[in-house]
């Protein structure tokens, strides 16, 4: 019995060894983007990848639960023939275990604009990036982007699981860092259109901004983010699709944070954030409300490898983009249904452990507390919508290992 106790008591010390920056949505879910000036005329092999495993288990008419079991595979060849600039080449990869059938776009709700043309056994789109470091501070992409949960959107604005189903971002990326100010902005071109195609061209202009009122590691460090994103759909070269009426929607949040890092060997970090967050339906009569608002707080607390999260979110006619649908007024899955003033506490524990050499995995678990409101929908129009506890767990593998083939 005292040899068990002590490997349990073991194991336990291992998960709680505390870790500075080495949460799981870091570890998982974000690229470094750094180009290292050493390492002028490396040829590497570099494989990166996600295995996850994610269910969703939602209530309630806003979106339906479901589960994602798979993985995405992004193998890539880098050459860095100046010690500013590297040129990265090679595949992205996608698949379900159970699917066989995927269509050519494979992000968001475009994969419904293409329905028809697919791609067997997996989806794979080519990868290439140019990264060119014109400065320290300042870094310019063309390719394929340093994106999805790397622009550290806001959680109403951003979905973190799109990062098990979008395929990266394709574009033009400028990233600007300082002591004062983190600028994150990017062009991500979603559709393209050829004469005469049958769906619209459709791109997302985004920015993620950071104003630091003082030093990142101080003791008590104060920041106010900044954060738009623009979605536009359009042609006008394809006069025979379905529906060529002009969109636009754009969501933006502004507010300010305070991060504090206790002098403890057991609360590592501390951070609380505050938001307002705006909808506008600029073009096009797609979404059922053309303007909305709402407001968002959360507080992190970082305990060695784990991290607790809680959040409030009001809103009122707001509809997301790219986030949750549970953060938003407007159901993706019950036509006509609405929540002009949804209400929501969620909760989340997570732990993420860097392995070495390119190797990580991180676990969590949601609750998503949706408040009673009052609800819309074409067959029982107005009613009271219950209260709704919907959960979500994932586990997950990243591998990012990359590898010296030559030297020049």
């Amino acid at each position: 019995m005292k040899r068990y106790t002590r490997i349990i008591v073991g194991c336990l010390c291992l998960l709680w060894a505390p870790l500075a920056h080495a949460q799981m949505d870091s570890l998982i879910f974000e690229d470094h983007h750094r180009i290292d000036s050493t390492a002028q005329g490396e040829l590497r092999l570099n494989i990166d990848g996600l295995s996850f495993f994610r269910d969703n288990e939602y209530e309630g008419n806003l979106t339906k639960g479901y589960t994602l079991p798979g993985f995405w595979l992004q193998p890539t060849v880098s050459y860095q023939p100046l010690r500013n600039l590297r040129l990265e080449a090679g595949a992205y990869m996608i698949h379900y275990w159970g699917a066989n059938k995927y269509p050519n776009l494979n992000y968001s709700d475009i994969p419904q604009w293409k329905g028809e043309q697919t791609q067997s056994g997996f989806h794979i789109v080519p990868f290439f990036r140019a990264h060119l470091a014109l400065s320290d501070q300042f870094h310019l992409l063309l390719g394929n982007l340093y994106g999805r949960n790397n622009h550290h959107l806001a959680e109403p604005l951003y979905n973190q699981e799109t990062g098990l189903s979008a395929d990266p971002e394709t574009g033009l990326q400028l990233l600007w860092d300082t002591q004062v100010l983190n600028l994150d902005s990017w062009i991500n071109w979603e559709s393209f259109i050829f004469d005469n195609d049958k769906h619209q061209e459709s791109f997302t202009f985004g920015l993620s901004a950071r104003l630091k009122a003082n030093r990142q590691l101080a003791p008590w460090h104060v920041y106010f983010p900044v954060q738009v994103l623009m979605q536009h759909r359009g042609g006008e070269i394809n006069p025979t699709a379905e529906s060529r009426e002009v969109k636009t929607w754009m969501n933006a949040a502004g507010g300010v944070g305070i991060t504090m890092h206790p002098h403890s060997q057991v609360i590592t970090r501390i951070n609380v954030e505050s938001s307002v967050l705006y909808y506008k339906q600029s073009a096009g009569q797609m979404l059922p409300f053309d303007q909305g608002h709402g407001f968002y707080t959360k507080a992190d607390i970082d305990l060695g490898h784990f991290r607790l999260h809680g959040a409030y979110w009001t809103g009122h006619n707001f509809i997301t983009i790219f986030g949750n649908p549970l953060f938003g007024s407007m159901g993706i899955h019950e036509e006509g249904y609405t929540m002009p003033d949804p209400k929501m506490l969620s909760a989340r524990l997570s732990y993420g452990r860097d392995l070495g050499h390119g190797f990580s995995w991180g676990i969590h678990a949601d609750l998503y507390n949706n408040l009673a409101a009052d609800a819309h929908s074409e067959e029982k129009g107005w009613y009271r919508e219950a209260n709704k506890l919907s959960m979500a767990a994932g586990i997950y593998l990243r591998i990012h290992p990359s590898y010296l083939l030559k030297r020049f």
